[in-house]
């Protein structure tokens, strides 16, 4: 892995900036990061963004990706765009930036090695082929990733999305830096342990995930320590927490881990879609798990491979569950 780093600080025109905001504005820190193998940072951050209309989350005309985050130093807003097929050039804004700018590698898993990776079946191996520069994510930030996990448990995405919106709307601060929309940083997990009750509600979360957030909160120094431990100790370690099972933590580890292997059993649509797209038919969770088996520790970039390929698909053969609304109860 090569990395260059630029000088924090500095005053810098930011492209991609909302007609009322400023372009000129002081970069706290900014880097660009490089690697022997592609980079495809769009598909790589995919997962972090959640939903189209995610506070903490948006992309410009130009294709730079802008994100609001937390680091232990502080809140961080940050700007990463392609620099070429294997390079990646970001800024930084707020007290969090230089370390931000710091952990870029890691975060992008730059260090990964690939070469245990051939799958044999000729879609997967197709997907590697046409997308080489998928990464993993590392973000190391454990609880970050855990509420909006929790809050797509046992409940369409499109609810999920919107308890996270409200919720971070209302209890998250105002990013820091030039932001091309609104942006909001994420509660912290002292705030999200005092959310009232009723306001878990109006956001149409049910008392079990609010409880599975709190219990989350209480514990988040332990929690955070799991970033340092081995896949299997720490997903031991996420659950835990009284209403974190084999499903939440792989959501977890699969963005804050860098988990290659981090496979989402327990999902609602998985292996019916890994069925679908591999072998033609559905087949259950066990199924998957067996079908999968050889390809460990890649399960997880697999599927990945097949969603950002398009190939990851099931039919359509009736409507929707519908939409329950717990907060007009």
């Amino acid at each position: 892995m090569h990395v260059t780093t630029s000088e924090s600080g500095a005053s810098a025109r930011v492209p991609g900036m909302a007609h009322n905001v400023p372009v000129e504005s002081r970069v706290d820190a900014q880097r660009t990061v490089s690697s022997e193998l592609p980079i495809d940072l769009a598909a790589t951050l995919a997962p972090l963004r959640r939903g189209g209309s995610d506070p903490c989350h948006t992309t410009t005309a130009d294709g730079a990706h802008w994100h609001v985050s937390r680091m232990p130093s502080g809140p961080v807003t940050y700007r990463l765009a392609q620099s070429g097929p294997r390079a990646v050039a970001a800024r930084a804004w707020g007290p969090g930036a230089t370390e931000f700018v710091e952990q870029l590698p890691r975060m992008l898993c730059l260090d990964e090695d690939l070469t245990d990776f051939a799958p044999e079946h000729p879609k997967i191996a197709e997907a590697h082929r046409r997308f080489p520069g998928l990464r993993m994510l590392r973000t190391g930030l454990i609880f970050e990733s855990l509420v909006p996990a929790v809050l797509e448990q046992r409940v369409h995405t499109v609810s999920a999305r919107a308890s996270w919106r409200r919720l971070v709307g209302k209890f998250g601060d105002r990013a820091p830096g030039p932001t091309p929309i609104p942006m909001r940083i994420p509660p912290d997990a002292h705030t999200w342990r005092h959310i009232p009750s009723w306001e878990y509600h109006r956001a149409n979360v049910d008392p079990q995930r609010s409880k599975t957030i709190v219990l989350a909160a209480r514990m988040v120094d332990k929690l955070e320590q799991a970033a340092d431990l081995d896949p299997t100790a720490a997903a031991d370690r996420l659950r835990m927490v009284p209403g974190i099972g084999v499903w939440t933590a792989a959501e977890i580890a699969q963005r804050a881990l860098g988990d290659p292997d981090a496979l989402s059993v327990g999902d609602f649509h998985l292996a019916s879609i890994i069925g679908w797209t591999l072998l033609g038919h559905p087949i259950d969770d066990d199924a998957m798990v067996e079908y999968l088996e050889p390809l460990r520790p890649h399960r997880y970039r697999a599927v990945r491979l097949l969603e950002i390929s398009g190939q990851a698909r099931k039919p359509k053969f009736g409507p929707r569950t519908p939409l329950v609304d717990i907060s007009r109860i």
